[in-house]
């Protein structure tokens, strides 16, 4: 019978101050900044512990701390071309607690002197104004306002000791985060009538920084834990699988990059003056080749992201459009986008994660608008013509969105709008109506397409090739 997962059993005692309080418990901050912070901890002296905060009412506080904080990440992927299969315990975690049961321990949290960095995850909803979280002496709703709270009672423990101010590191995925942050505790110092020298302390002591994060993590693996705690020797109900891949963009000062000593290490934690080139970057790579790549696979019968890629003429197709079309639209170094173009092409092919290309082509159009078209149009306006694969891609959307390929129906998923659009168009059962109604709708593209010089030509020449095609399938 397994041990079960403690200190004691592991052999690990918590020596380490808190430094980090960290909103969220979930696979993806316990795989990615919980990891990173337990290598900071062993090869760059950070010396720092992770106090969780549960972020929701119902969590997995208890969990965490019936394991001491301890658990295992799992990595499974590809790395330069090999097998990486790796496991490491965690122990950078300190335990988690539920503020939804204890308001005045929350608010102690915010005395402790060692506290430096506050990171969070809270979904992409989470960073949120609620005007109806009007009480500041019982717990708010919100995150931010949670947040207001918790800096609001330091600045009152330290008396505005401007060197008692924190470092907010968010992680939700959204563009500028840790500015929407910021801006939003500043809401709440404005409903709750807090004074002008917090305001003031929250602005100058305390720094807000916007962050990229890039990491697949798959989380439990259920089908394979019986194996993994055998081979840990430990019975871990938190164990987390991840890629080997891992990416942390953060934007900051010299103060942050000093305050988190990752270039220590080989971890790929960037600290840059502006991270739009590196969102970009990701948007148009990664983002954009998984969609340009869909519907053009998935109308070739093949089922996975993995499958595709290595399928002769979908991979072919998809390493031509990142390399020919998308790289040169963007304005990083030819070398370094070149590396994260073959990163990437290594993450489409990992073995151990299985990604449905039907899954990805969740609301499609609205993706191609944002993670593709940009690329289209900077490639025409740089070039002067136009890229074939990407414009290839459009055309197998359009065809996609007819919804049947190979005898069987497409179970298509985007807003009601857009698929009530495309079955008017496509009962025409004329492809040049279908296209010309497609590209010229100012609703999907935020412009007419049809005014591009020979774009409309060019995506009909596919569209018709598909019908022709599928028509013999």
């Amino acid at each position: 019978m397994l041990q079960k997962l403690n200190r004691q059993t592991a052999h690990t005692p918590q020596t380490r101050p808190v430094k980090v309080l960290q909103f969220g418990e979930g696979n993806f901050l316990r795989a990615f900044v919980d990891w990173i912070i337990d290598i900071l901890n062993e090869k760059a002296d950070f010396n720092g512990a992770v106090e969780i905060v549960q972020p929701i009412s119902k969590g997995m506080a208890k969990m965490v701390n019936d394991q001491d904080g301890l658990y295992h990440v799992v990595l499974n992927g590809l790395q330069q071309g090999k097998t990486i299969s790796e496991t490491r315990l965690i122990t950078s975690v300190a335990g988690a607690f539920n503020p939804y049961e204890d308001f005045s321990r929350f608010l102690k949290t915010a005395e402790n002197p060692q506290l430096k960095f506050i990171i969070s995850n809270t979904t992409e909803a989470g960073i949120a104004f609620n005007p109806n979280d009007t009480n500041i002496t019982i717990l708010a709703e919100t995150f931010p306002a949670k947040v207001t709270q918790l800096l609001y009672h330091r600045f009152q423990h330290y008396k505005g000791a401007a060197d008692k101010g924190l470092i907010l590191i968010p992680c939700e995925l959204i563009e500028k985060n840790g500015d929407t942050l910021k801006h939003t505790i500043l809401q709440y110092i404005s409903l709750w009538n807090l004074p002008d020298d917090f305001k003031n302390w929250v602005n100058t002591a305390n720094a807000f920084c916007n962050t990229l994060v890039d990491r697949i993590v798959p989380g439990f693996p259920k089908d394979t834990i019986q194996d993994i705690q055998q081979s840990v020797g430990y019975e871990d109900n938190l164990v987390v699988t991840a890629e080997p891949f891992h990416l942390w963009v953060i934007e900051a000062t010299d103060a942050v990059r000093a305050a988190f000593p990752a270039e220590k290490t080989n971890l790929q934690v960037k600290f840059v003056k502006d991270l739009t080139p590196y969102r970009t970057r990701k948007v148009r790579i990664l983002n954009g080749a998984h969609t340009a790549l869909v519907p053009v696979a998935y109308l070739r019968g093949l089922k996975t992201v993995r499958e595709s890629v290595e399928d002769q003429y979908a991979g072919d197709f998809i390493r031509k459009a990142i390399f020919d079309e998308i790289i040169p639209t963007l304005d990083l170094p030819k070398e370094e986008l070149q590396q994260f173009a073959n990163d990437v092409i290594e993450r489409f092919q990992n073995p151990f994660i299985r990604h449905e290309l039907i899954s990805i082509a969740l609301n499609s159009v609205s993706k191609y608008k944002v993670r593709v078209l940009p690329s289209v149009l900077e490639y025409h306006k740089r070039t002067g013509k136009l890229p074939e694969r990407l414009l290839h891609s459009l055309a197998a959307l359009i065809r996609f969105y007819k919804g049947d390929a190979r005898g069987e129906n497409i179970p298509l998923n985007d807003t009601p709008e857009i698929l009530d659009f495309f079955k008017k168009v496509w009962a025409t059962n004329n492809p040049v109506q279908v296209v010309k109604a497609t590209l010229s709708n100012k609703a999907f593209w935020d412009q007419d397409l049809t005014l591009v010089e020979g774009l409309e030509n060019k995506v009909l020449h596919f569209v018709l090739k598909y019908e022709e095609q599928l028509s013999l399938a």
